[in-house]
């Protein structure tokens, strides 16, 4: 590839602006990668109310933009983002589906009924901004159900448009039991006829489902790391999404997530009591020291901290977590930081027990950024009982700041952490494959014993884990891979 790519992003959420998952961290931080290797970028957002405005202040870019939705004409504005970074990002602005408090729920966790208008619409409305500014794509990067729409728009409404008709489409799905399965009466708004309400495009079961149209539509679908596309096309997986993944034979594949080393990094990063490196873990100790005492822990280096960053879902497994937590503080000689929120019953245990559990257990309900980078660089060990995760940031960060990984064998965790080998000392964390509450106890005695037993295999794993590299330049290059593929089907040279 000679020629610089003009690249359109198209998602429902992206850092620093909003965020509720990894989605949010991708769609932050691929595009500044990308241009920074010279391609032409321009990443289009939702302009919702929890936007704060004064933080990330906004000029008017157009005043009136029309959308046609099926036979009906919606006008909105857009936002362009005043900052001096090296891509544009656009907001688009219809108070009626995004001025709300919350993204994609309300604060009961009930899905706003008209979600798929509201993201139909914005898919639609993104592929009209380009149009409108004259960007002429060659690769349009779609973000999970809520913006896969724009691939069935691009194949159905503007194959022959000048401007967008040559693009090809990529679709990266971030999680797929997420997948925008909705009442099948709103396909009129959406635009899309009969002949794409089959089995084999957006029809599921009665319903309209956004995600399995846009796999089908789309030229290449990618998930986030190459483990979790390897389980979600294999057959009976319980998204339902394998036969349509595997028809898309070289064209899905497993890419995995990179991470910001310059938000995550012990050896600058400025949210923590100390800083350290692989060379120096002098910092490492202090952190430890600071973190115990704000948790109000018994202050010992010579106890091993767990520390646990997490949704309280039930894809994280912390209900598992739970019924082992108990008897491993009992047994082990172990403390433990927790930090999460979700789940109000999760939220009421792990809440209690640091008064049940007092020098042992300590607990934050909610999330706090900067407790999260101190909890990653005071803690010995970092937990991860997940039933299912599509690539985790978490374990990665981990890693770099010398925290060693305890993980279940799924998805991306499997792909980022190496078993520890006990007779040679090599790996960078611990991992489990059942998920049960007392594979947590098991491993989890595995590491604490190893912690007291074999110090110089945590000091060798520690450095293993340190020296790892999971930056995005590695991904970029995948994802330029990726692009081309999608380019050369699109053109009919695959």
């Amino acid at each position: 590839m000679t020629k610089p790519l003009n690249i359109l992003f198209i998602a429902s959420e992206s850092v620093p602006f909003v965020k509720t998952g990894g989605l949010a961290d991708v769609v932050g931080a691929l595009p500044a990668v990308m241009a920074s290797l010279g391609h032409n970028v321009m990443v289009v957002l939702p302009k919702y109310g929890d936007i704060d405005q004064h933080r990330y202040p906004m000029e008017r870019y157009f005043h009136h933009l029309g959308v046609w939705m099926g036979d009906t004409e919606e006008w909105c504005a857009v936002d362009r983002l005043i900052n001096t970074q090296a891509f544009p990002v656009y907001f688009i602005e219809f108070d009626r589906y995004f001025k709300r408090p919350g993204l994609y729920h309300d604060s009961d966790y009930n899905d706003f009924a008209d979600n798929p208008r509201r993201f139909a619409f914005f898919s639609r409305a993104a592929l009209q901004l380009c149009i409108d500014m004259g960007f002429n794509a060659d690769i349009i990067h779609l973000h999970d159900w809520q913006t896969a729409p724009a691939a069935a728009y691009q194949k159905i409404w503007h194959w022959n448009n000048p401007i967008i008709g040559k693009a090809a489409t990529l679709l990266t799905i971030h999680n797929v039991q997420y997948q925008g399965i909705y009442p099948a009466w709103h396909l009129d708004y959406c635009g899309f006829q009969m002949e794409n309400y089959t089995p084999d495009k957006f029809e599921d079961n009665g319903r309209m489902n956004f995600l399995k149209g846009g796999i089908t539509f789309a030229d290449f679908v990618n998930t986030v790391s190459p483990n979790y596309a390897h389980e979600i096309s294999l057959p009976g997986h319980p998204s339902g999404m394998a036969p349509y993944l595997t028809a898309k034979a070289d064209r899905f594949s497993g890419i995995l997530n990179g991470v910001d080393y310059q938000e995550w990094n012990p050896a600058i990063d400025p949210r923590i009591p100390a800083t350290f490196s692989a060379d120096d873990l002098s910092g490492k100790i202090i952190c430890k020291q600071e973190l115990q005492r704000s948790f109000y822990l018994e202050i010992d280096p010579d106890i091993p901290l767990i520390g646990v960053i997490s949704r309280f879902a039930d894809q994280k497994g912390l209900d598992l977590l739970a019924q082992a937590i108990e008897a491993i503080v009992t047994d082990m000689r172990v403390q433990f930081v927790i930090l999460g929120s979700g789940n109000p019953d999760l939220e009421g245990f792990f809440g209690e027990l640091p008064a049940r559990y007092p020098g042992k257990i300590g607990s934050y309900i909610g999330f706090n950024n900067d407790l999260a980078h101190r909890i990653e660089a005071g803690s010995d060990f970092f937990l991860m009982p997940s039933r299912y995760e599509p690539c985790g940031l978490n374990q990665i960060y981990s890693l770099k700041y010398g925290t060693l990984p305890i993980v279940r064998a799924t998805g991306g965790l499997l792909d980022t952490v190496e078993q520890y080998n006990e007779m040679t000392g090599h790996g960078t964390g611990f991992i489990f494959w059942e998920p049960s509450a007392d594979s947590i106890y098991f491993t989890t005695g595995w590491a604490v014993s190893t912690y007291y037993d074999r110090k110089s295999h945590i000091e060798r794993l520690i450095q293993n884990a340190m020296t790892q590299d999971f930056s995005w330049k590695k991904s970029a290059g995948n994802y330029l891979d990726a692009y081309i593929s999608a380019m050369e089907y699109h053109k009919g040279l695959k």
